[in-house]
């Protein structure tokens, strides 16, 4: 759960015109927050709904106070199953997701909706009850079907504020329903600013990886090891555009065969450092990375898509 902080950085215009909506009334019934990964709409949304219900810090951060309603981890069976942690960024009952049969992804299921609409049918003690969603996207056919239905019929007050790092799978009833706030990367003069003190030779390599999102600037800020994790991983990637062997190239390949962190990380450095290649290489190899990537937003077979990949790479 983000911390609510005194100055958000970058994203001017939509907090002006978040404040401009308080101060004219002109408050939607649903926000749809839109953008990549780790840009800060989570925070936004956090301190809008603070301002909406006049409420203190620790209320909000601590999911306490009555009227705030929020839907963010899930639990999913072997992967996410503390409840203690969960609580923190999740405050709707998800007690059916551990009852046969369990749940094993983040998809928001129609359950999940149902238990939602349980709180949303009670009486708020203010002006507003807000409600946020993380990554809409995870609502799949009834789940999507049946939160339309709220949004087309909201109760009196109560305002959604949604994020999506991909708006164009969600349903376009959904889309057209919700006032969009569209998030866009943060110009690197202003990563710069939450950077004061970290060498230049670091502040330089963080740059390059958050590529202007807040989120993973102060996570690598923050945390020494996953720095250092990352510095690994870039330089795997690196070896990678310089291997002239398939085989070779196939071992760090491998990683990728399975779904995890550790293959987005890898797939997130392959990409920045192809990005630093020559043009010539970046134009012939290029193509290939965007058809793995597209693939593996699939549930086409990783392994084989990987080796496609790999074969592609030689030849480019």
């Amino acid at each position: 759960m983000p911390k609510l902080v005194e100055k958000i950085i970058g994203h001017v215009s939509q907090q002006e015109q978040l404040q401009e909506d308080i101060q004219s009334e002109n408050v939607s019934h649903a926000y749809l927050f839109s953008g990549p990964r780790h840009l800060g709409k989570l925070s936004i949304a956090l301190r809008y709904a603070r301002e909406l219900l006049s409420a203190d810090v620790s209320s909000i951060e601590k999911l306490t106070h009555p009227d705030l309603y929020m839907l963010d981890q899930l639990w999913m069976e072997e992967v996410c199953e503390d409840w203690d942690q969960i609580a923190k960024t999740s405050n709707i009952i998800q007690t059916h997701r551990s009852k046969a049969p369990k749940a094993k992804t983040d998809i928001i299921s129609i359950d999940d909706i149902r238990s939602l609409q349980d709180r949303l049918v009670e009486t708020g003690t203010g002006k507003y009850r807000c409600c946020i969603i993380r990554s809409v996207e995870r609502m799949k056919d009834a789940a999507a079907n049946a939160f339309l239905k709220i949004l087309e019929e909201p109760p009196k007050g109560l305002v959604f504020l949604l994020t999506t790092q991909a708006q164009e799978s969600l349903l376009p009833t959904i889309v057209s329903r919700t006032r969009v706030v569209p998030f866009r990367r943060v110009a690197p003069k202003d990563v710069r600013i939450i950077l004061e003190g970290v060498s230049e030779d670091d502040v330089k390599f963080i740059l390059h990886i958050a590529r202007g999102a807040l989120g993973i600037a102060v996570a690598l800020r923050d945390d020494p090891d996953l720095l250092r994790l990352h510095r690994t991983i870039h330089g795997t990637a690196q070896s990678f555009w310089r291997s002239q062997s398939a085989a070779e190239r196939m071992q760090i390949l491998s990683v990728i065969s399975k779904r995890g962190e550790e293959a987005e990380d890898l797939l997130l450095h392959i990409g920045l450092a192809l990005r630093l290649q020559p043009d010539r290489v970046l134009e012939a190899k290029a193509p290939a990375y965007h058809r793995l990537m597209e693939g593996l937003q699939t549930n086409a077979h990783r392994q084989l898509l990987v080796q496609r990949f790999a074969l592609e790479v030689d030849r480019g």
